[in-house]
């Protein structure tokens, strides 16, 4: 089996608003987008898929459900503290402060409106 792109699909109250959040903060760009679904994309992570609660493309026992306990997490290759600043000038919430583990991640999160937990991840090396 050969995988020729990874994407995650989130069922969310708001298209709309995580869209925005997704292409305003994260870089994202919008590939496809219709009512009550979005698909976006950037060049170097995996696409996201958006979709709205109860669309009926999805199978009944999924349409209620939304996007929870998952963390959405991106690795920077550097300036993580410089990514925070950035997103908490432009209003974006923290909410996760940056901090680092024993392990050797650094690492802090945002949420987008509509629950959607983003994690950004700087590995140090050591731990």
């Amino acid at each position: 089996m050969q995988f020729t792109a990874s994407t995650v699909s989130l069922t969310v109250d708001d298209v709309a608003a995580s869209q925005e959040f997704f292409t305003a903060h994260l870089g994202y760009t919008v590939r496809h987008a219709a009512d009550g679904f979005a698909s976006l994309t950037r060049d170097d992570a995996f696409d996201v898929v958006l979709l709205a609660r109860g669309i009926e493309v999805l199978p009944p026992g999924q349409r209620d459900q939304r996007a929870a306990g998952l963390i959405l997490a991106f690795t920077v290759a550097s300036g993580l503290e410089g990514h925070e600043k950035r997103l908490r000038e432009a209003g974006v919430e923290i909410t996760m402060p940056l901090r680092e583990e024993p392990w050797g991640e650094r690492l802090f999160q945002i949420t987008d409106p509509n629950g959607v937990v983003v994690q950004f991840v700087e590995w140090t090396g050591e731990g």
